[in-house]
């Protein structure tokens, strides 16, 4: 990783490294260790781990203080739409992350920069990687400003589409159609985009690399397009948020 990106990259996080190369290890996914013959320790894959279990450290015990008078079912639940793996991509997609990856040629040929999995890891493998630089501290204000920054919000990427149908259904008659509006790219690396119709009306759009990646970001976008206008019903009961 040259050094006017770590430099960059460490801008937009607002944190700096003590010990650069564990940045260097969270952005290196194993396809480019492989290919360069690294060790299997020089991947992201152990600080991802570890920032998994940081997370839920965090993002429990903000949930915890925030909602005193919820039982555990109701914040399990609230957790884990939070961190689920579309809504941390989501976040990671806010930072960039894509952008500084150090990918396989292949991976990156075939989209890794965008694909939810690879972005999702990666960012917890950041988050490990400001635990084990700076400690507890720096990681929790790290999480409170790129992933618990917007909880009403991000929670919805869990199972969006299942939501966005449910409360559509509790105040229309009309049905929810999701159409492939565009398709560019070459073969190997397409981007789609998907928009939602209800009825004559157009609810949101998403783009992604996949048609399921682009109705979920087209549903995500349709909930906070609704919400917005105040036509967002029936929020869940069972969650915190």
């Amino acid at each position: 990783m040259d050094s006017i990106k770590a430099k960059s990259f460490q801008e937009s996080i607002q944190y700096q490294y003590e010990d650069i190369s564990l940045l260097e290890t969270a952005l290196t996914h194993s396809s480019y260790a492989n290919e360069h013959q690294l060790k299997k320790s020089q991947n992201n894959e152990r600080l991802e781990f570890l920032g998994d279990a940081v997370l839920e450290l965090i993002s429990s015990d903000v949930l915890f203080k925030t909602y005193p008078d919820k039982l555990e079912g109701v914040l399990s639940k609230t957790r884990a739409s939070l961190v689920c793996e579309s809504a941390l991509a989501y976040c990671a997609r806010k930072l960039q992350l894509g952008d500084y990856l150090l990918l396989g040629k292949g991976e990156d040929m075939t989209g890794g920069r965008e694909r939810d999995s690879i972005l999702s890891d990666a960012l917890e493998a950041v988050i490990g990687s400001i635990y084990l630089d700076g400690g507890l501290e720096p990681a929790r204000k790290f999480i409170m400003a790129f992933v618990l920054n917007d909880m009403k919000n991000t929670r919805l990427f869990y199972d969006c589409k299942t939501i966005l149908q449910e409360n559509v259904q509790s105040w229309s008659k009309e049905t929810l159609t999701y159409e492939l509006v565009d398709t560019s790219g070459p073969e190997h690396n397409r981007t789609f985009v998907m928009q939602i119709r209800l009825g004559n009306q157009i609810l949101g759009k998403g783009s992604g690399r996949t048609k399921q990646a682009a109705g979920q970001n087209a549903a995500y976008e349709s909930l906070i397009e609704l919400r917005s206008k105040g036509l967002f019903k029936g929020e869940d009961e069972d969650t915190c948020i």
